[in-house]
């Protein structure tokens, strides 16, 4: 009754389709559809696959260099999180110089491990930057919401969208995926506002 057809036997033609030919019968027109679950071949099957992710990720790749919003993966899609993206470019950050900051504060800390008194400062500066960073992103996303929120209705905004921008503060701007697709200061009016 569920019977199957063995993967070795051919399949049958395909049944004639336009005027002039009978209509095909069910059993026809099913053996022409039937496929076999698994590949026989399992190494074509896998180059097949592969080409298809390269290729997925290629243009996700492109599209994460260029800003193009059919091909970004989920969590940077929508005309919300790309204001969010553009309102981050457009401004100087004290967090995406933390990195850098840190690393040289490190290497100091390391030269002046004889000099008690420059690995203090040395640690002050750090938490001064880590501070000052964590401050001047919390207002950045405090201000982003309010324009958020007078451009885009609650559904159009995603969630998380807040820490999405203040984790993007904290990258150095040449690392930063999506590229940024504007210049420092050229802010975001161009969006539409909600009426």
């Amino acid at each position: 009754m569920f019977s199957r057809k063995p993967a070795d036997q051919p399949e049958p033609a395909p049944a004639p389709r336009g005027k002039g030919h009978p209509t095909p019968k069910r059993k026809q027109s099913q053996a022409a559809r039937q496929r076999p679950l698994v590949q026989t071949d399992r190494k074509a099957a896998r180059a097949a696959q592969r080409a298809k992710r390269d290729e997925a990720y290629a243009r996700q790749h492109q599209a994460m260099l260029v800003g193009d919003d059919r091909y970004m993966p989920a969590r940077d899609r929508g005309k919300a999180r790309r204001f969010a993206r553009d309102y981050v470019d457009a401004r100087w950050s004290i967090g995406e110089v933390f990195m850098p900051i840190a690393f040289l504060i490190l290497f100091v800390m390391l030269l002046a491990s004889m000099y008690p008194e420059v690995a203090w400062v040395a640690t002050l500066a750090m938490y001064a930057v880590v501070l000052g960073g964590v401050a001047d992103s919390l207002v950045m996303v405090w201000l982003l919401k309010r324009h958020l929120r007078a451009r885009f209705d609650d559904d159009e905004v995603p969630a998380w969208t807040g820490m999405y921008a203040f984790q993007r503060s904290f990258m150095l701007r040449r690392f930063r995926m999506p590229k940024p697709q504007v210049k420092r200061g050229e802010w975001p009016q161009n969006q539409p506002q909600r009426p």
